[in-house]
C-alpha cells in the first residue's frame, strides 16, 4: 500500500495534500451530475423545440454572465477567502437545478425556463471558476499546480464519460428528465462537504492597499498580460476556441437527432444516440487529461500545438460525414484536443503569473474563454439554423484553423 501511495504521490504531486485530495473526492461527484444535467438538459430543449437556434440560446444565457461578470470577479476574488466564496457559489449553482427538476417534473418547463436558469446558473460558474481555479494553489502548493490542475480536469472528464452514460439509464428508468437535474443538484453538497474540511495551508496572505482602487489593480493585470507573450497568446487563442470552437459541440443534440437520424429512430434511440456522442467525446477528454497529468513536466508549447491541431482537423472532418462510427472516432479526438489545450493554457498561465496577479489574469483568460462564447453560440446556431448544422461545423472548424494560424504568426517573434 506504501508503494503505491508512493508512486501517486511521485507521479501525481497533488495527491500528497490531504486538503486537494478532499476537494477532488467531492468535486468528482459533482461533475457527474454536472454532465448528466449537461447531456439531458440540451436533449430535452431540442426535444420541445426542435430548433438548432434555441441550443445556441441556452449556450448564450449559460455563458453572457462570463462577458459581464468574469473580469470583475478577478478583482473581488483577491479580496475574499476562495474556500468560501467557492462554497458559497457551489451552493448557489445547485439552486438551478434544482429549479430545474420542480419544473420538469409538474411539466411546466418551457424554452424561457431553461434560458433564464442557465443565466442564473452562468453568473455562479463565472465568479465560481475563477475563485476555485484560483484556489487550487492554496489546497495543493505551487510546485504541485500543474498536477493539480491535470487532476482536476481528469475528474472533470471522467464525469463527461459517466454522466451521460447515468443520465441516458436514469432517464429511461424515470422516463423524466427531472429526476437528472434533482440528482445533479444533490451532487452539489459533496464538493461543499469536500472544502468543508479541507484547508488552505499554502494560502498566502495579502492585504489590499487602501489607495489601490479596483479599477487600477484590474489594469494591472492587463499590464503584465500585455507584457508576457506566452500568457497573451494563451488568452488570444482561447477567445478564439471560445467563439467557434465549443459552441459548435452544443450542436451535439442537433447532430444526434437530424445528421445521424435513421428510419428507426425512436425517442429512445435518438437519446442513447445523443448520450453516446457526449461519451466520444468524454472518452478523448480523459485520455488527454491523464496524458496531461502524468506528463506534468512536458513541452506545453508542443501540447498545445497537438491539441489545436487534433481538435481544428476532426471538427472540419466531422462536417462531411453521417457515418456515425466515423463521427465517435472524431468527436473522441475533439474531445482529446479540447481538453489538452484547456489545460496547457490554464498551466501556462498560472504557473508563469505571480501569486498577487493570478485571480486578475486568470479572470481574463476565462472571460476570453468563456465570455465571447455567448456570440459563438448564437452566430453557430443562426448558421446550423440558416444552413445546416454540418454547414456550421466545417465554416466553424475553417474559421478556428486560420486564426490560430495568425495568432502564432503574429506573436511567434514578439
Amino acid at each position: 500500500m506504501a508503494s503505491i501511495k508512493n508512486w501517486l504521490t511521485s507521479h501525481f504531486p497533488a495527491l500528497a495534500s490531504r486538503d486537494f485530495v478532499l476537494f477532488l473526492i467531492g468535486q468528482f461527484i459533482s461533475v457527474i451530475g454536472t454532465w448528466m444535467q449537461a447531456t439531458a438538459l440540451p436533449y430535452l430543449a431540442y426535444r420541445i423545440s426542435g430548433r438548432p437556434l434555441d441550443l445556441g440560446l441556452i449556450g448564450f444565457a449559460t455563458t453572457l454572465p462570463t462577458l459581464l461578470f468574469a473580469l470583475p470577479a478577478g478583482v473581488l476574488v483577491e479580496r475574499w477567502d476562495k474556500r468560501k466564496a467557492t462554497i458559497v457559489l457551489q451552493a448557489l449553482m445547485s439552486i438551478q437545478a434544482f429549479g430545474l427538476a420542480y419544473l420538469t417534473f409538474t411539466n411546466q418547463l418551457q424554452i424561457w425556463h431553461i434560458v433564464t436558469l442557465a443565466f442564473f446558473y452562468g453568473t455562479a460558474v463565472a465568479i465560481e471558476v475563477t475563485a476555485r481555479q484560483a484556489m487550487l494553489i492554496e489546497l495543493a502548493g505551487k510546485e504541485a499546480l500543474p498536477s493539480a490542475i491535470a487532476l482536476q480536469t481528469t475528474v472533470f472528464n471522467l464525469g463527461r464519460i459517466i454522466g451521460p452514460l447515468l443520465a441516458a439509464t436514469l432517464i429511461a428508468w424515470t422516463s423524466n428528465e427531472g429526476s437528472v437535474f434533482l440528482t445533479n443538484g444533490i451532487s452539489y453538497v459533496f464538493v461543499v462537504i469536500g472544502l468543508f474540511f479541507a484547508r488552505t495551508k499554502y494560502k498566502i496572505e495579502k492585504e489590499i492597499e487602501n489607495n489601490q482602487s479596483m479599477r487600477s489593480q484590474f489594469q494591472e493585470g492587463l499590464t503584465y498580460i500585455r507584457g508576457n507573450t506566452i500568457v497573451l497568446a494563451s488568452i488570444l487563442m482561447s477567445a478564439l476556441l471560445g467563439f467557434f470552437g465549443i459552441p459548435i459541440l452544443q450542436q451535439t443534440p442537433a447532430l444526434a437527432r437530424d445528421v445521424l437520424a435513421t428510419v428507426l429512430d425512436t425517442e429512445a434511440i435518438i437519446a442513447t444516440r445523443t448520450s453516446n456522442l457526449y461519451l466520444a467525446q468524454g472518452i478523448g477528454s480523459v485520455i488527454a487529461a491523464f496524458m496531461m497529468a502524468y506528463l506534468s513536466s512536458a513541452n506545453k508549447k508542443y501540447l498545445l500545438l497537438w491539441g489545436q491541431i487534433l481538435f481544428i482537423v476532426p471538427v472540419i472532418l466531422l462536417g462531411f460525414t453521417t457515418n456515425l462510427n466515423i463521427v465517435f472516432i472524431l468527436l473522441a479526438f475533439i474531445g482529446w484536443g479540447t481538453v489538452t489545450q484547456l489545460i496547457t493554457m490554464n498551466t501556462l498561465i498560472q504557473v508563469r503569473v505571480p501569486n498577487e496577479l493570478r485571480g486578475r489574469v486568470f479572470s481574463v483568460y476565462f472571460w476570453a474563454l468563456q465570455g465571447v462564447a455567448p456570440f459563438g453560440s448564437i452566430v453557430i446556431g443562426w448558421m446550423a439554423q440558416t444552413w445546416n448544422v454540418q454547414t456550421s461545423i466545417v465554416v466553424g472548424g475553417l474559421v478556428c484553423l486560420v486564426s490560430v494560424a495568425l495568432v502564432r504568426l503574429v506573436l511567434r517573434n514578439r
